[in-house]
Formats: C-alpha cells, sequence, structure tokens
C-alpha cells in the first residue's frame, strides 16, 4: 500500500467481525423469556414472551460472539448468568423477575440478540461495530443492565463500545404499579433496550451518522432508533391480538402497541409514554426541531404509512366479517388481522432498514432517507401493488419533509440515478475477482477488503471520476485524499425469491474550513455511497460534494447555535458524545 491512507478503520473492523456458525448438529435457536413491554404490563396483556434468538454457545456472562454483559449492580459485583446451564437450557432461561438481577442480564442480551439478527436479514449481511476493540470491550459490544451510578437514561457510549442501563427511584407518591420510590430499570424497558442498540448499530453501518452536521442527522439517529422499538412490538403474538381486539381492529388506537417507553414516560413526569408513534395533529418537520421531537416527526410519518397499507389490505376482511350482539371481532378474524399487521410491521421494518445502504454517509436529511427507501425498495419489489411505496412518499409530504433538489414526489424522480456520465466497470471488484468467507454475507479477509477498498480508491481518484464520486482531486489546497470507510458485500432477498448481490461502499473526504463570521476552524466532509452490481458495474452514485457552498454554510450555521458545537481555542469541536448531549438536552426538558 502506498503512503496515502486509502481505508478507515471501518475496513478493518469489517474483518474482525464474527458471529458463530452454526454446526449441523446445533438448534437453530435458543429459547430465552423477556418482558414484551416493560415490568409493569399486566399478564392478560401478554406481559411475557419467549423469543427464539439465534443460538451460538455461550460463555458465563451471558458473553457470545458479539456481545457480553458486564454484570454489575448498583451495590456491588453481580455473578455472571450461565444460560448453557442444564436449568436455564430446559427452562427456556431464567423466568421474568423484576427482583432478579439475573434476569435483567438476560433481557439485554435476548432483545439485543433478536434485533441483532433483524437487521443481518434485512441487509444480507453481519453488521461491523464502529468502535475499536480494546481490553475492556474485546472487541464485543458491552452491555451493561446497570450502569455505575444511579441515573434517569440510558446511552450508548461509542468511545467505551458499550451500551449502559440506568436505574433510578420512582415517583415518591407512586404511578400505576411503581411503589412509592420503587426502583425503575431501564434494561427491563424492550422499548429502551431496542433504542440504544438501535444507535449501535447505525452508529456500525454509518459512522459519520453519529457527528451532527446538521439537524436532521441526530433526528435521524433518534427517530430511527424509536421506530425500531415500535415494530418489534409486533413480534408479540399474544399483546398484538389483546390489542386488536380492544381496538377492533383498528391500529392507530392501540395504546400499546403505539407507546414508546410507557413506563419511563411515567416514572419521570411525562404522565404517559416517552413518545408515541401517533403524531400529533398538525406536527409537522421544522429544521429547528429538537433531536427527540424532530425523530417523533419521522417515525409518525412512516408509521402512518404502514397504518395505510394495513387498512388496504385488511378492510375487505372488515367489512365482510360477521360481528356478532356483542360487537367484538371474532376470534378467527383477530387471527387473520394479527397475521397481516405482525407481516407488515416486518415488511416495513425491512424496507428502512435497508434504505440504509443507500443513504449518503454525511450529513443525512429525512428526505434523502425518503429517497433512500425508494431506491432500495424499487430495486428489490418493482412491483409495488399494495403502495407502500406510495403511501410513504405521501406521509413524509403530509408532515413536510421533502428531499432537497427533487422537482416531483413521483418514484422515479425521488429514485437516486445512476452516474450522469459514462463510467467503466471498476477493476477488480467483479463478484468472479472477489473472494468470500463461504458466503457473500460473510466478511472476507482483512487482506481481501484491503484489497477491494484499494481497487476502489484507485478508481475514484482518477480525474474524471472523482468529480462523480463528489470529491476534490488529490493534491487541492486545504483537502485531505478520500478514504473508503467501508466495502461491503450483500445478499438480498426480495419478497419474490429475486437475489440481488451488491457491493455497498463509503468515500469521504475531509476539508479544512474556517468560519468567516467567526474565524474558528472547522472540518467539512464530503463523499459518496457507491452501490455496484455483481459485474463491478457502479449502479448508484450517492454523493454529498465536498464542494457544496450551500451546505458548508448550513453547516456553519448550525455549529455556531446548536448545542453539540463549542469553540476550543481556534476551531470547533464537539461539546461531547452526541448520543448523550441529545439525551441530557431531552433530560432538561423534560424536568
Amino acid at each position: 500500500m502506498s503512503e496515502l491512507r486509502k481505508y478507515g478503520e471501518g475496513v478493518r473492523r469489517q474483518a474482525s467481525v464474527r458471529v458463530y456458525r452454526r454446526k449441523p448438529n446445533d438448534p437453530v435457536h435458543r429459547p430465552l423469556q423477556v418482558f414484551t413491554f416493560d415490568s409493569t404490563v399486566p399478564q392478560y396483556m401478554g406481559a411475557v414472551a419467549t423469543i427464539q434468538v439465534p443460538y451460538e454457545p455461550l460463555a458465563p456472562g451471558p458473553e457470545g460472539a458479539l456481545f457480553f454483559i458486564e454484570p454489575s449492580t448498583e451495590t456491588r459485583m453481580s455473578s455472571v448468568v450461565d444460560l448453557d446451564s442444564p436449568r436455564a437450557l430446559i427452562g427456556a432461561g431464567l423466568s421474568p423477575a423484576v427482583s432478579d438481577h439475573h434476569f435483567h442480564q438476560q433481557m439485554v442480551y435476548a432483545v439485543c440478540s433478536k434485533i441483532y439478527s433483524r437487521f443481518q436479514k434485512a441487509l444480507g449481511r453481519l453488521i461491523c461495530w464502529g468502535f475499536d476493540g480494546n481490553d475492556q470491550n474485546r472487541g464485543k459490544l458491552c452491555l451493561r443492565p446497570h450502569a455505575a451510578e444511579p441515573c434517569r437514561n440510558a446511552v450508548y457510549e461509542k468511545d467505551r463500545g458499550r451500551l449502559s442501563f440506568g436505574f433510578y427511584p420512582g415517583p415518591d407518591e407512586g404511578i400505576g404499579r411503581n411503589a412509592p420510590k420503587g426502583q425503575v430499570y431501564t434494561c427491563l424497558s424492550h422499548d429502551i433496550i431496542a433504542h440504544e442498540f438501535t444507535h449501535a448499530l447505525l452508529d456500525g453501518l454509518r459512522a459519520r451518522f453519529t457527528v451532527p452536521t446538521g439537524p436532521d442527522v441526530m433526528g435521524f439517529h433518534e427517530g430511527f432508533a424509536d421506530l425500531v422499538a415500535v415494530f418489534q412490538h409486533f413480534t408479540y403474538r399474544e399483546t398484538l391480538e389483546a390489542e386488536l381486539r380492544r381496538s377492533e381492529g383498528e391500529l392507530n388506537k392501540s395504546k400499546f402497541l403505539t407507546a414508546i417507553a410507557r413506563n419511563f414516560g411515567l416514572t419521570t413526569n411525562r404522565n404517559g409514554p416517552l413518545r408515541c408513534a401517533i403524531g400529533e395533529e398538525g406536527l409537522r418537520y421544522r429544521p429547528d426541531m429538537e433531536p427527540h421531537a424532530m425523530g417523533s416527526v419521522f417515525v409518525a410519518a412512516v408509521f402512518e404509512a404502514f397504518l395505510k397499507v394495513y387498512e388496504r389490505k385488511t378492510s375487505p376482511y372488515l367489512r365482510l366479517a360477521y360481528r356478532p350482539p356483542s360487537g367484538y371481532l371474532l376470534a378467527e378474524l383477530v387471527s387473520l388481522l394479527a397475521d397481516k399487521a405482525a407481516s407488515l410491521a416486518e415488511e416495513f421494518l425491512t424496507m428502512c432498514i435497508r434504505a440504509i445502504d443507500y443513504c449518503p454517509p454525511v450529513d443525512l436529511s429525512l428526505g434523502e432517507f425518503l429517497r433512500a427507501v425508494v431506491t432500495a425498495d424499487r430495486d428489490l419489489v418493482p412491483d409495488d401493488k399494495w403502495g407502500y411505496r406510495d403511501a410513504l412518499i405521501d406521509a413524509f409530504a403530509d408532515r413536510g419533509i421533502y428531499p432537497p433538489g427533487v422537482q416531483q414526489l413521483s418514484e422515479d424522480c425521488l429514485s437516486w440515478q445512476p452516474p450522469s456520465r459514462f463510467l467503466p466497470r471498476i477493476p477488480g471488484l467483479h463478484f468472479a475477482d472477489l473472494r468470500f468467507a463461504g458466503d457473500p454475507a460473510l466478511p472476507a479477509s482483512e487482506d481481501e477488503l484491503v484489497r477491494q477498498a484499494e481497487a476502489l480508491w484507485d478508481f475514484a481518484v482518477r480525474p474524471y471520476v472523482c468529480e462523480e464520486f463528489g470529491l476534490l482531486p488529490i493534491g487541492s489546497d486545504g483537502v485531505d485524499p478520500p478514504v473508503v470507510e467501508s466495502i461491503r458485500t450483500s445478499r438480498r432477498v426480495g419478497p419474490d425469491g429475486q437475489v440481488l448481490f451488491d457491493v455497498v461502499a463509503e468515500i469521504t473526504q475531509r476539508r479544512q474550513i474556517v468560519d468567516p463570521e467567526t474565524g474558528k476552524q472547522g472540518k467539512f466532509f464530503g463523499g459518496c455511497t457507491v452501490i455496484l452490481g455483481p459485474e463491478g458495474e457502479i449502479r448508484y452514485l450517492i454523493s454529498k460534494n465536498i464542494n457544496d457552498q450551500q451546505r458548508l454554510e448550513h453547516q456553519l450555521k448550525f455549529q455556531r447555535t446548536s448545542g453539540f458545537w463549542v469553540v476550543d481555542g481556534d476551531r470547533y469541536k464537539m461539546s461531547g458524545y452526541s448520543h448523550q448531549l441529545v439525551h441530557e438536552h431531552a433530560s432538561r426538558e423534560r424536568h
């Protein structure tokens, strides 16, 4: 390799990620019990469920190939959990119990394992972490069911490679099923675990999305994490059927399925859920919104589209259904509606996860995510007979979310386009030249990933190519050479059985800039996401030009006015870790 830095640490991390590869006589899944929402949900609502997580041998902790539990409590070190013990295996793990800290460890492991498998299935590959391995995290994500000190928070700490879940005393007078001053554990909230774990997965998929270069970046992070939590509700059949009976098949009237972190909201002076997937009447996007509020607009748009398609698919059954004198829906109809709702929720979440590969590598806007969803879904499902994409387009428009640079909200205008000029196939990136670890979905060796990254870099820096990639030529004043942040092969399967093989890569470039108003120095990133077909052809270039003056002005304005950035000497720097700052700001707003 030359003296130039052609690829980033993300390429090396891809080679280091490992999952257990099932042996012929191994079970497919490991059954583990969890709370479906939190510990205060009544039993008749399906408070407890047994979920099937991908099987892997577990060391005490539990510790698997991807993450491990750090067993600590607020007062002392706790013994580790052995989920491979005969008693745990025969009993589908430990029985849910608020007072059993061993169950807390099982709960966090099980939910994270299940969500990781959903991302892996949707993307058609493994997801690496966005942090470097060290002696503390051993290259795995550390899961801490109990933070070191009491706090009303849970957070993904990228610099330490861990998720920490807070605990705190509830209100003095008690509320709901929370006794006065009773201990509340965020690690027992399914929604909070899903939300924070999604932050870690997004960081592994798009490292620059944790850099708040504009208001939409953190709004997307918060909204997407909530979206995963909401759609997980639909995987629990007993709760789903109970809510369908109660709401007579109208999901928008469900108080459980649409609520996010219900008990956390109750015990932190919210008098209700922390957030809700059903947006308030008239709730629309504004660029000056707080990240959680902006995320709520994003969630409301996606969930509104989900409800529209659900109504289209179920209205014939509801119109034809016999209603007994009691007025309740027949059990057979409830079961059919639950089938439709569960499969549709999985499809919508899969659409959103797949869209991450079609997002630009830096400075994402919510409108650009809509373009990514439309493009990714058209690739795998050309015939959208139920209007999934139309529903999303309408819902985003209803919430005031519009993509920049698009004249009409039609599928053809929203879809990313191939390069504007002819570009040859990239040598060395034809699938015939690639080496896999037995499967395109599995990472190759580090040497092979470095070779692929260098092949892409050598192509991208050609004088007639770099402009198409949104880059400036090497040697340009104040601009670093471009860097291949990641390069991944994937194998995705559409609902009709169509298989799509791709190479997905990110190339970024850093430019040193000076704020003309303050004279302070800063960094400005550009680059593109490159999606290659199996013959090395460029299918899409999704770029953010490093020379975009309007985008630079927007970033500088955001750095001057938002609390994410402070002046340190003669330059701008982040005032802390972005997700911690978001949560701290939200906590101040609540009080």
